[in-house]
């Protein structure tokens, strides 16, 4: 039960999932320190330091089983969270409370814990966008033959395919993939720098041994899970890797800003329209409306998301010399709620693309407006082939064309270039023809074939790779 007398931030309360949610808990944020705790112990007895078995596993009967209320105390009297922390795990672990923390400094376990959060968050990105990419992959090949109408300015432009279209969507989404893999791909802990990043605490340890320092990085380093460490530091990791993060995230929002607004316009024409549920309402005034609520959404917190990047980029470009602490309050609002949002934007894109509806006979309608203008050129060439005059009827036709763009924009009428054309004598030998002419299918190119090949050469062997994490929709909570 949220409480309804203070704020609460509509990420948690409205829009992101709990999955989500949870990943940038404190209680998993501690949870993890206590990981770094005990891995650092672990290895620097296994190197030979002075920590006994029962330390570790009274450090680590207490690993998941947080004393919050004490740690809220400690903190109030020192005012620095991870030592009222590491007093907090003393107070349980009583034997091993000297060894907790050991040569390590508040960044051990803050950038340490920080970076396998976001690394999570990523994977859960990931997993979001295959299964949207899997959607708009089944959405482009079963309209892949469906012709539509093209814009360029807005305007109306040569035919393309409802398929076809959505391909564009998802090749966005592929690039967005591309980045992200890329990304997870050299995620990097901090390690176990000390201090100042020199190291300086764990030598002292090791009595000036230096192999046995790098050793306890390789192996703490191993026991929280991952290889890759960052050979040189400051006191923290460098916060350019928030600005990667951040930049990733933003790409997928750009992507998905997108295709949001393409589907309001299309709503807007009637032609497509996002799903909306029976007892779903589009305005408490205008009983009859059916805004595209989910698509709107899905821009509002996308622009929220383009633009935090340049957050990151300020705090990268202030860290002062080995570290400065302005980054701290900050990232904490930043980085989760960045997540927050493209993880609620996700979930809605795979409801919109999962669900989306799309009125044929409606585009049907629209192409039938503009063909005739796109079809002149057929018509003429077909003409001449039957022995007329280019230049002659090139003419003609813009002469008719014109009487019948009057018709339509300044009497409200339809489209009657065909009917002008039919009557017209210049153009008897193709009377017969223009039935076939006119056929949609001669004007959308290779739109078909485009979506077959870059589905089964570029997002196939993707989809692929995350067959076992496809199938999830999108839930839409208010």
């Amino acid at each position: 039960m949220f409480d309804t007398s203070v704020y609460e931030n509509p990420l948690l309360t409205r829009y992101a999932s709990r999955e989500m949610a949870e990943n940038f808990s404190d209680d998993k944020k501690f949870r993890l320190w206590r990981r770094c705790w005990i891995a650092l112990a672990e290895a620097e007895k296994e190197l030979g330091l002075n920590i006994t078995d029962a330390q570790i596993a009274e450090m680590k009967q207490y690993a998941d089983d947080i004393n919050y209320e004490d740690a809220k105390k400690f903190e109030s009297e020192v005012r620095h969270d991870v030592m009222a922390h590491v007093k907090a795990f003393g107070k349980q672990a009583k034997s091993a409370m000297p060894i907790i923390h050991l040569g390590a400094t508040s960044c051990f376990v803050t950038d340490n814990a920080e970076v396998m959060i976001i690394d999570d968050a990523l994977d859960m990105v990931l997993t979001k966008l295959v299964n949207v990419m899997d959607k708009l992959k089944k959405f482009a090949l079963r309209y892949k033959d469906l012709p539509t109408l093209g814009f360029t300015h807005l305007q109306p432009a040569q035919l393309t395919t409802v398929g076809k279209r959505a391909t564009l969507w998802l090749s966005d989404l592929l690039m967005d993939y591309v980045s992200l893999k890329n990304l997870k791909d050299t995620v990097k802990l901090r390690g176990v720098k000390g201090t100042t990043g020199t190291q300086a605490s764990f030598l002292d340890l090791f009595n000036g041994d230096g192999e046995k320092v790098q050793e306890l990085e390789r192996r703490v380093v191993r026991k929280l899970g991952y290889e890759k460490v960052y050979g040189v530091t400051g006191q923290t990791y460098p916060r350019k890797f928030d600005y990667n993060v951040l930049c990733v995230l933003s790409q997928i929002a750009q992507s998905a800003y997108r295709f949001s607004n393409d589907i309001r316009l299309l709503q807007h024409m009637k032609e497509v329209e996002e799903p909306f549920e029976k007892h779903q309402i589009g305005s408490s005034a205008m009983a009859y409306k059916r805004n595209p609520m989910r698509s709107e959404r899905v821009g509002s917190l996308a622009r929220y998301v383009l633009s935090l990047p340049i957050n990151a980029a300020v705090t990268a470009s202030t860290q002062w010399f080995e570290r400065t602490l302005d980054d701290s309050a900050n990232k904490r609002i930043v980085i989760a709620q960045a997540f927050l949002s493209v993880d609620a934007i996700l979930n809605l894109y795979l409801n919109i693309s999962e669900n989306l509806v799309v009125y044929d006979k409606v585009i049907k309608k629209h192409i039938d407006a503009e063909l005739p203008f796109m079809a002149t050129e057929n018509i003429m060439m077909e003409c001449v082939k039957a022995g007329g005059n280019r230049q002659e009827l090139h003419e003609r036709i813009r002469v008719l064309s014109m009487e019948a763009s009057k018709n339509v924009k300044a009497e409200g009428k339809e489209n009657n270039l065909i009917d002008l054309i039919k009557a017209d004598e210049m153009f008897a030998p193709v009377r017969d023809k223009l039935d076939n002419i006119l056929d949609a299918k001669n004007f959308i190119g290779r739109s078909p074939e485009q979506v077959v090949k870059f589905i089964s050469e570029e997002i196939d062997p993707v989809l692929e790779q995350y067959k076992d994490r496809l199938g999830e929709s999108g839930e839409v909570r208010v």
